[in-house]
């Protein structure tokens, strides 16, 4: 059976609101450093290479915030594919503490493109069949 992808983050000082719990953009920002992680050490596709002839942006984002999660924490970040498309993923996600308990859970739609020479112009482009079987790996 198929596994998430999964990493540990430390909630830092960076993280936190004057109230001491995570400023909820941040927690996007550690999902998108998930994504990144996931595409360049499952994937073997870092973003510093894939960006200079494509992308990977989010074009659909929907998340649930369940409990706050506060500064000197460990949180459990989990990343899992529920739908492949020819040039779009749709992935699961959830961020849970040490104890096990969901501080947010929610679904992004990332879509493969292409950028002209000249990047004024991207389009969706399909993910080649050994990317797929790649991406195939963490279907949940």
């Amino acid at each position: 059976m198929n596994q998430p992808f999964i990493k540990q983050e430390k909630i830092r000082f960076q993280h936190v609101d004057y109230a001491g719990i995570v400023f909820y953009p941040r927690f996007l920002e550690m999902l998108n450093c998930l994504v990144e992680d996931w595409f360049e050490e499952a994937l073997d596709r870092p973003f510093s290479k894939m960006h200079e002839t494509n992308g990977i942006p989010t074009v659909d984002l929907k998340v649930q915030f369940k409990k706050a999660a506060r500064l000197g924490e460990i949180l459990t970040k989990k990343l899992w594919v529920k739908n492949l498309g020819s040039a779009s993923i749709v992935c699961g996600f959830s961020f849970e503490d040490e104890q096990g308990k969901l501080c947010l859970e929610g679904e992004v739609t990332l879509v493969n493109v292409a950028f002209q020479e000249n990047k004024t112009d991207i389009k969706a482009e399909p993910f080649n069949e050994e990317m797929k079987s790649k991406i195939s790996k963490y279907i949940v």
